[in-house]
């Protein structure tokens, strides 16, 4: 038996594992795609009693609100977001060689965004209106933009620290700071009364099932060829 080097990168997810992760993934996402879809009152009931709660905060704390502002239009913004992934596909090609798994995230991201776009139009949900809103934002509601671009952005980043073996402390922060960027974007678009909180639970699930499918895809069809 030959020993295994501590410097050789961790294995991948094993297919099952993401083929399980995917269903347990698609099938809330549907679920939660078509309540949205027939305006199930529960539903809208449950988030039109969040927004006008978040809203009243939202207002009264203003020095909350401008950082919060900041947050989701600087930092966990969906252009940001893709400046990471960009960066992501650069360090793929330049380091690894990888142009195979570059194309492979470069491709996921877009139809990523795109199917994301493709429901919005579909589904047509219109943001919540105040008058005397905080923030501003346009096109269709559901599903979050900004809550699937950042869960799509951040797992691909961890995907790739998975597969190409980060250290630990590395690791480590990398997730802490994607868990934070992930629920800390939904919780902004929420607080700044542009979105419901279905639509940024649909963007994180939407995200997730994205990056899941990304993943098994490419272990089955091109793993073999390691990057």
């Amino acid at each position: 038996m030959h020993p295994v080097s501590v410097d050789s990168p961790p294995r991948p997810p094993g297919t099952r594992t993401v083929v399980r992760t995917a269903g347990a993934l698609a099938l809330p996402f549907v679920l939660l795609l078509l309540l949205v879809a027939v305006s199930w009152q529960p539903l809208m009931s449950l988030d039109g009693d969040i927004a006008r709660t978040t809203h009243g905060w939202a207002v009264d704390e203003r020095g909350v609100t401008q950082l919060f502002r900041v947050l989701t239009d600087w930092v966990w913004d969906p252009v940001t977001m893709r400046v990471i992934a960009a960066a992501a596909i650069v360090w793929l090609v330049w380091r690894h060689a990888a142009r195979m798994l570059a194309v492979w995230v470069a491709a996921t991201c877009a139809l990523g965004t795109l199917v994301q776009q493709g429901l919005k139009a579909a589904i047509g949900r219109e943001r919540p209106v105040w008058p005397d809103p905080v923030d501003s934002a346009h096109y269709a509601a559901f599903p979050s933009g900004h809550a699937m671009t950042a869960t799509v952005v951040c797992g691909l980043v961890l995907w790739l620290m998975h597969r190409y073996g980060a250290g630990r402390v590395l690791w480590r922060t990398a997730v802490t700071v994607s868990a934070v960027s992930v629920v800390g974007v939904g919780l902004t678009r929420v607080w700044l009364g542009v979105h419901w909180v279905s639509d940024v639970l649909g963007g994180w699930l939407l995200g997730a099932l994205t990056v899941a499918l990304a993943v098994w895809s490419y272990e089955k069809w091109l793993g073999a060829r390691r990057s």
